[in-house]
């Protein structure tokens, strides 16, 4: 490499004259760099796959859901090594504020939500009271009001456990599943995250399940309250919020349908109840069977684990639970904790194969990229679920989830991006993907569009907006129904061109007719400062990333005004670093937040879109590959940084293979692009 550098100095040299000579030399130099630091990015990233295929990472950083994992243990009588719930708790004090509480993920503001589930179970599972951290914790528990301000959730996850009185939660009545599913406030149209959790809450609820008070339990609640337990005023809890907690307030129409709730809840309807109860029992015994007991996620999974000791405590649900829970778990330098879902390896695996194939050099990678070929193969689903329609799921033959096939959720950008990694790879691999796997992706993307032009995550939307009213959640916005989004519609709609470039005249039609309608959602998406608001990443480079590359799948050109002010807003938010970076807070205010400096993922996304813009040349995109260029650790790492995902515009997320994918990727595209940084 260096005598082909320096040979071709000589000959700019010869042919420019001394004058130019040495800006030709800077500029072999920049290439020489870029070249380097993207063989050291794929070296690692290569020493880092899975003898799956995968990449496996962190996807931690919300802070409820080890709590969750270790009361629902506890009450359940489920034990777990000693050695893990010593790193669980190490966890939680290694992210617990100065102020003494715990915020809803590990960069947040303290939450009570938080704070005092947390508190609860580290105290069942053995820390002391009199421990500092655990003093400052009640400090902070007691000067915000305590239990009764808490969140809604917390409030519920705290009467599981017996340290919080049901008088003091407004309902969540099972009768609901019972009412005519042609209704719009039937559970069955909710956003699945949100109908997943409330299923097993509102079995919990009707039945009033609560462990045992054990002497620890008397002890947790002395400490909890600031006066005595039997003598508190549970009713006034009901709409108690902290302002902490208090992200979305309940509605003033929640607040009257409470009312009528609670009327319900005082008359004798015991048969009624009990109908309700074992209808939302078949339902949550449909979840498990549908996802292989692994489950939507580890909210709802930690539910089941209450419903399952209270409704058949030797059967074998709870076994087959407990098996599989720890594949949640995930130990990391700050301790062990819960993931987010059941891992992000498809989409990150996806992602990776697309980077890799960035550098234009795909030999470098054959062994790498045929293994994720064979995992992202392995991992389509090929089958609608038995019985669906009785269960609420949509179609899911073509599709790709989050994580495995074994979760059998689907979602749409993760589809987009299993079918564009499947499709570049058919020409690499002896074996790839037939024409019909590829075609039903293609199918399920098509079938899933709404009729705004837009893809939501996982179902297109089956109530209407209007259902936002009835949110209860207190600390979460955008969960009741399943929205549209910048970044999936952007993520299919570049699938679906490239299924068409790979398949000619096949579905030609319906993909140019979905492609216009999509374009006409971006187009509606799009604010006035040229920016696009990013769901379920930080936020508004993410989401303006994705806003370009959708514009451009649609064939909208460079030049045009639409791309021209996306451009400009990324290059009105460079750093003077070099970099891009946000902060969580932008998701949380829905408005620019920098960072303290670049960020490489974020950066990473910010040229990913001025490179699709045609930006090559301009002096932004040179001062971010400089950026990424020389944040880069010697191994081809980066160093930890802001945390980059986020979901329901409060809670972020740790992606820990996005600084392995993204810099990557960026940098292997701003070489194809030529724009070496110099």
């Amino acid at each position: 490499m260096e005598a082909v550098v320096q040979h071709g100095t000589r000959r700019a040299t010869e042919a420019l004259g001394a004058g130019d000579a040495a800006e030709v030399g800077l500029a072999l130099l920049g290439e020489r760099a870029l070249d380097r630091s993207i063989e050291k990015a794929l070296e690692y990233l290569h020493g880092t796959q899975a003898e799956t295929g995968a990449w496996l990472g962190d996807y931690g950083g919300p802070l409820f859901m080890v709590p969750q994992y270790l009361g629902s243990h506890y009450a359940a009588r489920l034990p777990i090594p000693a050695d893990v719930v010593a790193d669980m708790l190490r966890y939680l004090r290694n992210t617990q504020n100065d102020d003494g509480g715990w915020g809803l993920h590990i960069e947040s503001h303290s939450y009570l939500f938080t704070s005092t589930i947390i508190y609860t179970t580290m105290r069942l599972w053995g820390e002391s009271a009199d421990a500092p951290h655990m003093v400052s914790a009640r400090n902070y528990i007691h000067d915000n009001g305590g239990p009764l301000a808490a969140a809604s959730w917390g409030k519920f996850f705290l009467a599981l456990l017996n340290v919080y009185d049901y008088r003091g939660l407004n309902p969540v009545p099972p009768e609901l599943w019972l009412l005519p599913e042609a209704l719009p406030v039937h559970p069955s149209r909710l956003w699945c995250h949100a109908r997943m959790v409330y299923l097993p809450m509102s079995y919990l609820y009707g039945a009033r399940v609560q462990m045992p008070a054990d002497d620890t339990v008397l002890a947790i609640r002395r400490e909890l309250y600031d006066q005595p337990y039997e003598s508190i005023a549970w009713e006034t809890g009901r709409n108690l919020v902290a302002p902490s907690d208090d992200y979305t307030p309940v509605s003033d129409v929640m607040k009257t349908i409470n009312k009528v709730l609670l009327g319900h809840e005082a008359l004798p309807v015991q048969p009624l109840r009990a109908r309700a109860l074992s209808f939302v029992l078949d339902q949550i015994e449909a979840e498990d069977r549908n996802t292989n007991y692994v489950c939507l996620g580890p909210v709802n999974k930690a539910y089941h684990l209450f419903v399952w000791h209270h409704a058949r405590p030797h059967g074998p649900e709870l076994k087959k639970h407990a098996a599989n829970f720890p594949e949640y778990l995930w130990k990391a330098e700050d301790g062990t904790k819960v993931q987010g879902y059941h891992s992000s390896q498809l989409w990150d695996t996806a992602f990776a194969v697309q980077a890799m194939l960035a550098t234009g050099e795909p030999e470098n990678s054959a062994e790498a990229l045929e293994r994720a070929h064979y995992f992202i193969q392995d991992n389509q689903v090929q089958d609608d679920l038995p019985l669906r329609r009785e269960s609420y799921r949509d179609p899911t033959r073509g599709g790709w989830g989050f994580s495995a096939k074994a979760n059998g959720w689907i979602v749409s950008d993760c589809t987009a991006e299993g079918l564009r990694a499947a499709l570049s790879l058919a020409k690499l691999v002896p074996e790839p993907m037939s024409h019909a796997r590829l075609q039903a992706a293609a199918d399920y993307l098509l079938w899933s569009q709404m009729p705004c032009g837009g893809w939501a995550s996982y179902e297109p939307a089956r109530g209407p907006s209007w259902l936002e009213l009835l949110n209860v959640s207190n600390v979460f916005g955008d969960i009741m129904i399943d929205y549209p989004y910048v970044e999936c519609t952007a993520a299919v709609m570049l699938a679906l061109v490239q299924y068409r470039a790979a398949f000619p005249g096949d579905r030609d039609e319906a993909i140019v007719g979905a492609l216009e309608r999509g374009r006409d959602y971006l187009f509606s998406r799009q604010r006035p400062d040229g920016s696009f608001e990013g769901c379920w990443g930080i936020c508004f480079t993410y989401g303006t990333w994705f806003g370009i590359e959708g514009l451009r799948a649609a064939g909208i050109r460079p030049s045009h005004e639409r791309i021209v002010r996306a451009v400009n807003f990324l290059e009105q938010h460079q750093l003077p670093d070099g970099g891009w970076g946000e902060t969580a807070e932008s998701n949380y205010r829905r408005q620019y937040v920098h960072a303290d400096s670049g960020q490489a993922v974020m950066t990473s996304w910010a040229l990913l879109g001025l490179l699709a813009a045609g930006r090559a040349n301009s002096p932004s995109v040179a001062a971010g590959v400089r950026f990424l260029v020389g944040a880069q650790s010697e191994d081809g790492s980066y160093p930890p940084e802001h945390i980059a995902g986020m979901f329901n515009k409060t809670c972020a997320i740790h992606y820990d293979n996005y600084l392995k994918v993204f810099p990557l990727w960026a940098l292997g595209e701003a070489r194809r692009h030529g724009a070496t940084g110099r």
